[in-house]
Order: C-alpha cells, then structure tokens, then sequence
C-alpha cells in the first residue's frame, strides 16, 4: 500500500489543522494506520492510533484532548484533526499502516509497514 499525507501548513497557535493520510494499491481499510511526527533534532515519535475498525484509537500524551484521530474506510482515508496546537506541535507528520496488529492500535513504531513521506506543519507563537 503506498501512502500520502497532506493537509499540513503553517498555523497560529490555539489554531487547528487536519492531516489526511490516503492510499494506493490496497484498501487502507485492512490495516491499523497510525501517526508519527519528527521535529527537527528530534527522535520520531508517536502521535496517534486508529485499529482497522477504528474502534480502538491510542494518543501520545502530549496530544490527548486537542488531537482525534478517525478513519473512513469508505474513502479509504484516516484523518488527524489537531486543535489547539502549539509550537511544539512543530514537526513532519508521518502516517503509517500496520497489516499486523491491525485489530490494536499500537503506538510501537516497528509494527508499522508501510510508511508515507512526511507533511510539514508548523505552529507559530
């Protein structure tokens, strides 16, 4: 499955922006799809969670409250609609899809197959 991300940009902080993350070549559907993002000198980390279904969804910490994760299997596209950002939301956001543990949804990296290129959001102060 060949993944793309998008709806990135610059925001104001307190501002909102929601990530896209649709696919190619198979129904995204089928896989646990999650989001990762990468500041600059900074480790990827976790962001967020959503199991095939979508009954199980996961948040890192630092989002729980101002993000929400959600999938829409009929457009074969999983969202990430993020509020109440700040400058530390600052990063290139990833998705991922998992064809295994697809019924979890897992914050560990490495159960993650298949990977998009990255869409840059950025949060002034």
């Amino acid at each position: 499955v060949q993944l793309q991300a998008s709806g990135g940009g610059l925001v104001q902080a307190g501002g909102s922006l929601r990530l896209s993350c649709g696919a190619s070549g198979r129904t995204l559907s089928t896989y646990a799809t999650s989001w990762f993002r990468q500041a600059p000198g900074k480790e990827r980390e976790f962001v967020a969670a959503i199991s095939w279904s979508g009954v199980i969804t996961n948040y890192a910490d630092s989002v729980k409250g101002r993000f929400t994760i959600s999938r829409d299997n009929a457009n074969n596209t999983v969202y990430l609609q993020m509020n109440s950002l700040k400058p530390d939301d600052t990063a290139v956001y990833y998705c991922a899809a998992a064809l295994n543990f697809r019924t979890h949804a897992s914050k560990t990296e490495n159960i993650y197959n298949y990977w998009g290129p990255g869409t840059q959001v950025t949060v002034s102060s």
